[in-house]
């Protein structure tokens, strides 16, 4: 079975690989300010398949990536939230970015619980983080109904060279117990 095959489900919502189909959505979604405050910023069209590119990289080099997110009731494109762990980046990561008119549902945790445990089902990571912005207030409420904490401040590699960020997270055995509780 192919990585493009995965899909994930909640009550709510599909999780899958991102496709070439999935570039308008995409591309929508990165020229939005308010969304892109945290992300590096607003990205052209172009620059934004480039994005989009890497990401789908990412699923073939390293067998996992970030998720594209659906409704399921409507097949509205939701966010992208999954794993990520660039070269140079502080942590193997699960992390979240949802359109604008979605915020406030309830999505970002929902689907990231959804990754979580198929990250730790599937792969031998031992530790699980969210890097954010120490502004970035809605992020941590996030990552704190995942049941993740502050861990520790880090920088970002290039192309967001030195950009300081609160590391959020959890170790596997933390999860793993949280889970079997609920």
């Amino acid at each position: 079975m192919s990585v493009f095959d995965l899909q994930l489900e909640t009550d709510r919502l599909l999780l899958r690989p991102p496709r070439a189909e999935d570039l308008d959505a995409w591309a929508d979604f990165s020229a939005d300010e308010a969304a892109m405050r945290h992300l590096g910023g607003t990205m052209p069209r172009s620059v934004a398949w480039r994005s989009l590119a890497t990401v789908v990289g990412a699923w073939h080099m390293q067998r996992f990536g970030f998720f594209f997110v659906f409704e399921k009731s409507t097949g509205a494109w939701v966010g992208r939230v999954g794993p990520w762990h660039p070269e140079g980046w502080p942590g193997t990561e699960v992390g979240w970015a949802i359109r604008r008119d979605h915020w406030g549902k309830g999505y970002a945790p929902e689907a990231a619980r959804a990754t979580m445990d198929w990250v730790f089902a599937q792969h031998p990571w031992q530790e699980v983080i969210h890097t954010i912005a120490p502004d970035n207030h809605g992020s941590k409420a996030v990552a704190a109904k995942l049941g993740s904490g502050l861990l520790r401040m880090g920088t970002l590699p290039a192309p967001y060279a030195g950009q300081v960020v609160e590391v959020w997270g959890q170790a596997r055995a933390q999860w793993l117990a949280q889970e079997a509780a609920r």
